[in-house]
């Protein structure tokens, strides 16, 4: 809000003032102070006239128009009048013997209400000079009053009362009050009657306290408001709007009540506008604001939203605080008078006024000054006269009212103008336009046309009025461009004169009245708005565009701005109070061209759109500034430029905006940025319709749409632009109008070849006949292939025969004819031509269709013919088996491979009972389960029934041939096949029935499921069978993984139960059940059933040992093994007692457990003993002796065999020359306890041998110790240095070498190379493990360190 003016008269100074505005038009201001007299000020703050009075003013009023002011003063009777319109006072006498104290001029009629002190009253008719005295209306003084609409006058006075007089003065109706009454008004409170019953309230304050309601017509019906304490009391109220009273208190406060039956008294707003005081509270319905003022500030409200503080102005000086608050009727000025004596007068609402050239803005920025800005540092003018139109040209402004225009030029220098002079016209100006010579004002429906800067004298040539004939028709609206005037007529005429020579170039005659005309910066194009309140866009320009009316255009517009941006020149916004539409002409389309609508976007209250340069709108707003609205059709161009702030439209609104608007490089930007494949697309579609073939190029490469690219780079080069369009729109889709668009161009075949491409024959034939008559049989073959996929067989005939040519370089189109012909004809029912036309063409698929027509028309004959003459035999077979021709079938079945056809000949031919041809074509046809029931049935033929079956695994074959056996009562081969064709339960019923349940078991095998195995062991279990039940539940327990089943228990409970006679394997199979089961009690149940525990009979040891080997129980094992072994040895079982021996030591090898001595050495001392046979076998006597020698140092170990073996002794040491050794074998052989057991062969050597002894022996050679090197005898196996056990040959007996080194592949038992593969040379075994051997399988071991670990045994 801008300070207009202060007023101060050092006679009002410390006092507060009394002051008026005019009425209606504000033009003046009526002010008194403490000295005798009235000021009057215009709206500008300059003294207009004074009025001189015998005492002090203490009431003023205007009447209804502002023309005239009644003024009365202290110690006089006198009314003074002044006059507004001839600056003149009048003064009336009262008649009234006492003061004035109130005057009051009537809101409808000339009627001046007059109170004195002493409560009399005189109504005063301006009109007719009439006075109405009315003596005693009230016994004091009247104070205050109020005029309503209905002429009826309301008084307050100190009496405490109110009275309600008519115009004449009469007392219709009177009442007490409670206090002194202030602030009378008229009003009108909604009540919950419909009707409108105009000013039914009267309302005042009482003592300044309460707000008191009265119904005008019952007075005793009030209402009486009271408000909270701390408010303080009541300073002035104001109604407003639909029922609601602002109220201001002396505190402060600042609070708005409803006065609505349901709400009454309700405080809707309530704000403590100022800290220590309130003086006044005014509001102005005009601007839709409120204003209260206290302390030395003011605040303004927006009705609407009284939470919003529009405004706040302080006024430092003002030390002493505000006094009174006053609005013009049109709410342009708001005066406020200070307790100092000074009055402040603010302007808070210009008029809108403003116009544009170019880029170049001229409004109103106060009453008297307009301000010119061109993005530069503005220019501010101050006018002479408050103007009632601004008009921009590019180097001048024309401000004016009523008949006068001044005119000022726009300078570089200081201060930024110069006035050229002032116009006045022949008329009251409607509107002005200025270009960069000319000026053109409007008035009383012509338009002068004049030079701006003219010399004086010429000024009669340049000047020119428009119409020249009167008869023309009435000028309405005007614009000037750089080159052309335009105007529009009542008649509906838009004239275009060109400025130059002053003559009309071109007259468009609308069929109703134009209201206003738009044109754009160069005057090529226009908007124009008629009487409907329709807008178009016309090129005057070009007398071949037609006149468009514009889409969505809102009835409410009231101006148009095109854009001033150089590159959207065909864009521009059409405004009304609260929207801007945006539009944008498309010049250049494949639609020809068109204006679309792009968007609207909202304005705030009270913005005038003045410019618009790139989506940027210049408005002006009421307090005389300029505001940027960005267009919400232009957000895009944020977006591209990386500047948006805020909430955005989303990207395809954004995108399909700036396609509207012709902004491609934008879209391709917004693309880039976050666009997708659709996107894409939808720039390029739009850049085909605007016909940028270029770009769009490069848009549909971006999208990767290679075939758009291809097809665009074929039509680059196309100048004629019908035949251009005509291909975008195809590739478009819009095939109609590219139809139009070809046949228009030079190249009319395109239409054709494209309906052809679309495989429209109607609309191709058509066109062929206009434009290419050799392409009709071509068009017709196609036609017909057509119609004959839709089935219009009839129409398809014909087409085909039109198509044949009647030349022979032309073969495969007349073939393909040909066959069509040959098609439809069957189709139509001619079978005799159609199939003798086939049968003719060379085609086989032809002949293949035909068949396949004829067989659907059952014409089954014919049909195989054509199959069988085409080749196709199984077709043709299966149509001669339809046709029950089985000899036809016969011959072809050679060249038929589908088993289908083979099966239905099978049939038949079993059918006739030629059971032999009818099993092969069974066979032909993979039939297997009938070829089994032929050969079973009707040949009698089971061996090869059998063989088919398990060659094919056919499960009801499988069926058949176990009921065959079932019939011979061969159970065990009809079990095997029921079992086989998947019926268990029938197999096992067969079985249970004829005791063949063992032969079941075999067979079920691994296929078995756990129930399958339960029923067979609970069969057994009944059949008291206990090691077949034994064994079925372990086989269960083992299916089902749990072996903590029931079925263990159950089957080692089977297994224990055995008679002895089975007592092998039942006894081996309860270990191996323990073994899996892992259960101790199982385990202890089974070691009492070994050691006799339960029937007083131990079982052998060697069951033990294989139980504790199934625990993994390796000590235990080992412990038995050894006593086994001893066992096996004492009864001579030495072959046994090793491999027992073996057996568990290679095993403890392979848990990693310490062998235990006892059990190495006696492995060791059996082993010696075995290789005495194999020495003696290969006649290596030393050998031999030397281990005998072993054997017999422990022949303790062998009770059994003692002599025999000692005699062998001394035989072979006899024999090696050890005869020392001999002697001391055959001494012990003499003891009395072996000497009569000695084979009689030999006791005589013996004894003789003792008798002479030899004591001659043969050395033992010497070997080193693999450990510590020790030279040892060969056969000691003990180091005397190192004290380790040395491990032994397995082929010798001797001692290892480390250099001499090898193992068995089989045991890894070490064994001297050298002597290992001597050995292999005679036999073929391990003489330790018994595997079969060859010397390749022997390798040398150069490092033996790993074989010579000395913690293996357990000492």
């Amino acid at each position: 809000m801008k300070s207009v003016f202060i007023l101060a008269d050092k006679a009002w100074a410390g006092s507060s003032l009394l002051y008026k505005w005019q009425k209606s038009l504000g033009n003046y201001i009526a002010v008194a102070g403490q000295d005798n007299s009235v000021k009057i000020f215009d709206r500008h703050g300059h003294k207009w006239s004074e009025l001189s009075l015998p005492g002090r003013c203490v009431g003023m009023d205007w009447d209804k128009d502002g023309d005239i002011l009644a003024v009365i003063a202290a110690k006089s009777s006198s009314i003074y009048l002044w006059d507004a319109s001839v600056n003149k006072t009048s003064q009336i006498e009262s008649g009234m013997r006492d003061q004035m104290s109130f005057v009051l001029w009537s809101k409808t009629g000339p009627l001046l209400a007059v109170g004195t002190i002493k409560g009399n009253l005189l109504i005063y008719n301006q009109q007719t000079s009439r006075k109405i005295p009315v003596l005693g209306k009230h016994t004091k003084k009247i104070t205050c009053g109020c005029w309503s609409v209905q002429n009826l006058l309301a008084l307050g006075s100190d009496d405490n009362t109110l009275s309600i007089s008519n115009h004449e003065g009469d007392t219709i109706r009177q009442t007490t009050l409670r206090g002194e009454p202030a602030d009378i008004t008229f009003s009108e409170r909604k009540t919950n009657e419909r009707s409108g019953q105009g000013e039914n309230t009267v309302s005042l304050s009482v003592e300044n306290k309460n707000l008191m309601l009265f119904n005008i017509n019952d007075l005793e019906n009030r209402i009486e408001l009271t408000f909270q304490r701390h408010y303080g009391q009541i300073v002035s109220y104001r109604w407003y709007g639909d029922g609601y009273i602002l109220i201001g208190f002396s505190h402060g406060y600042f609070v708005v009540i409803s006065t609505h039956i349901k709400e009454i008294g309700e405080e809707l707003h309530q704000a403590r506008n100022h800290k220590d005081s309130l003086n006044s509270v005014a509001i102005s319905t005009a601007v839709n604001k409120a204003a209260s003022c206290g302390d030395n500030s003011i605040k303004i409200h927006e009705l609407s939203e009284l939470k919003d503080i529009s405004n706040v102005i302080t006024l430092d000086d003002e030390t002493k605080g505000l006094d009174q608050l006053t609005w013009t009727d049109d709410g342009q000025l708001l005066a406020v008078s200070t307790q100092s004596g000074t009055l402040h007068v603010f302007l808070t609402k210009l008029p809108m006024l403003g116009g544009s050239f170019g880029t170049r803005l001229a409004y109103l920025t106060s009453l008297l000054e307009v301000t010119v800005s061109n993005q530069e540092s503005p220019v501010v003018i101050q006018v002479e006269v408050e103007p009632t139109f601004i008009a921009m040209g590019p180097f001048h402004v024309a401000v004016g009212m009523n008949n006068r225009a001044w005119f000022y030029a726009l300078v570089d220098g200081e201060p930024g103008f110069n006035k050229l002079k002032d116009i006045e016209y022949l008329g009251t100006i409607a509107s002005m336009s200025l270009n960069s010579d000319y000026a053109a004002a409007l008035f009383e429906g012509k338009v002068q046309l004049h030079m701006i800067e003219g010399k004086d004298q010429d000024e009669k040539k340049q000047m020119k009025l428009f119409p020249e004939d009167e008869r023309k028709g009435w000028i309405i609206c005007h614009a000037l461009t750089a080159d052309f005037l335009y105007y529009g007529t009542d008649a509906g005429d838009v004239v275009c004169v060109l400025v130059e020579d002053w003559e009309t170039v071109s007259s468009y005659s609308h069929a109703i009245g134009v209201r206003k005309v738009f044109p754009d910066l160069n005057g090529t194009r226009l908007v124009f708005i008629d009487d409907k309140n329709a807008g178009f866009l016309l090129s005057p320009t070009n007398a071949t565009d037609s006149c468009f009316e514009l889409p969505n255009f809102s009835p409410t517009i009231t101006g148009v701005l095109w854009d001033n941006w150089h590159a959207d020149r065909g864009v521009f916004v059409a405004y009304d109070d609260d929207k801007v539409y945006t539009y944008a002409l498309h010049k250049s389309t494949i639609y020809g061209p068109r204006v679309v609508f792009v968007g609207s976007t909202a304005l705030l209250f009270s913005q005038k759109p003045l410019l618009l340069h790139n989506g940027d709108l210049t408005c002006q707003t009421a307090s005389g500034k300029t505001s940027e609205v960005a267009l919400s059709t232009h957000s895009f161009l944020k977006r591209a430029g990386g500047t948006q702030k805020g909430p955005q439209p989303e990207l395809g609104t954004q995108l399909a905006q700036a396609l509207m608007l012709k902004r491609f490089h934008e879209a391709c930007a917004l693309c880039k940025s976050a666009g997708s494949n659709t996107d894409w697309a939808e720039v390029g579609k739009a850049c085909l319709v605007h016909m940028e073939v270029e770009l769009a190029i490069q848009v549909f490469r971006m999208s990767s749409n290679v075939g758009m690219v291809l097809s665009l780079q074929g039509i680059q080069g196309i100048e004629d632009m019908n035949l251009r369009a005509g291909h975008l729109a195809m590739f478009l889709g819009e095939y109609n109008l590219a139809q139009d668009l070809y046949l228009s161009s030079g190249c009319p075949i395109a239409a054709l070849e494209m309906r052809r491409d679309l495989l429209q024959w109607d609309s191709a034939l058509m066109l062929a006949k206009r434009l290419a008559e050799d392409q009709i049989p071509f068009i017709s073959k196609e036609y017909a292939v057509h119609l004959e996929f839709i089935g219009d067989y009839v129409n398809a005939l014909a087409h085909y025969e039109k198509g044949m040519i009647q030349d022979n370089g032309f073969q495969e189109h007349n073939d393909a004819c040909k066959a069509g012909v040959a098609r439809m004809s069957i189709r139509m029912g001619d079978i005799r031509r159609g199939a003798a036309q086939a049968i003719q063409h060379p085609s086989r698929i032809l002949k293949k269709e035909c068949g396949a027509i004829l067989e659907s028309m059952k014409q089954f004959s014919e049909a195989a013919q054509l199959y069988e003459k085409g080749q196709y035999y199984d077709k043709a077979a299966s149509v001669y088996i339809r046709c029950k021709n089985w000899a036809k079938v016969g011959e072809l079945l050679p060249h038929v491979s589908s088993p289908k056809i083979h099966l239905q000949y099978a049939k038949a031919k079993e059918a006739d009972g030629k059971y032999k041809d009818a099993a092969q074509a069974y066979e032909s046809a993979k039939d297997w389960d009938n070829v089994i029931r032929v050969l079973l049935e009707h040949l009698n033929s089971p061996e090869e029934a059998v063989r088919i079956v398990r060659e094919t695994q056919s499960i009801d074959g499988a069926k058949m041939v176990a009921r065959f056996f079932l019939g011979l009562n061969d159970y065990s081969s009809a079990i095997h096949f029921l079992v086989l064709s998947q019926c268990n339960d029938e197999a096992f019923q067969l079985a249970q029935q004829h005791g063949q349940m063992e032969v079941y078991a075999d067979i079920i095998g691994p296929e078995a499921t756990q129930e399958d195995y339960q029923s067979i062991a609970l069969y057994f279990e009944g059949e008291k069978k206990h090691l077949l039940a034994g064994k079925f539940f372990q086989k269960c327990a083992q299916y089902t993984r749990s072996v903590s089943s029931a079925d263990v228990s159950q089957a080692l409970k089977h297994f224990l139960k055995c008679p002895n006679t089975d007592d092998n394997l039942a006894v081996e199979m309860a270990i191996e059940t323990v073994g899996q089961a892992r259960d101790s009690s199982m385990t202890n149940q089974l070691i009492d059933y070994l050691m006799g525990e339960s029937d007083g009979m131990p079982k052998d040891a060697k069951y033990l040992f294989r139980l504790y080997m199934a625990l993994e129980l390796y000590r235990e094992a080992a412990r038995t093994a050894i006593i086994i072994a001893r066992e096996e040895q004492c009864a001579g079982n030495y072959r046994n007692a090793h491999d027992v021996l073996f057996s568990m030591y290679t095993e403890l090898q392979a848990q990693k457990i310490k062998i235990p001595a006892e059990m190495a050495t006696n492995l060791m001392i059996l082993h010696s003993y075995l290789l005495v046979k194999v020495h003696v076998k290969r006649g290596d006597h030393l050998k031999g002796a030397r281990m005998l020698i072993r054997v017999s140092n422990n022949i303790s170990r062998f009770p059994a065999h003692v002599v025999p073996i000692l005699t062998s002794a001394v035989i072979e040491c006899h024999r090696a020359g050890l005869k020392n050794s001999a002697f001391g074998f055959a001494a012990l052989l003499m003891r009395p306890e072996y000497r009569n057991k000695i084979d009689p062969k030999y006791r005589k050597k013996i004894e003789a041998m003792v008798r002479r002894p030899d004591t001659s022996e043969l050395e033992d050679e010497t070997t080193p110790c693999p450990f510590c090197g020790f030279q040892l005898p060969q056969n000691e196996l003990l180091c005397i240095s190192c004290k380790n056990n040395v491990p032994y040959c397995i082929s010798t007996g001797r001692h290892m070498l480390k250099e001499d080194w090898c193992v068995c592949p089989h045991c890894e038992f070490p064994a001297l190379y050298s002597q290992f593969i001597l050995l292999l040379e005679t036999e073929a075994v391990c003489p330790m493990c018994s595997e079969t051997l060859s010397v390749e399988q022997i390798k040398k071991i150069p490092d033996c360190s790993q074989y010579l670990q000395t913690d293996e045994l357990d000492q």
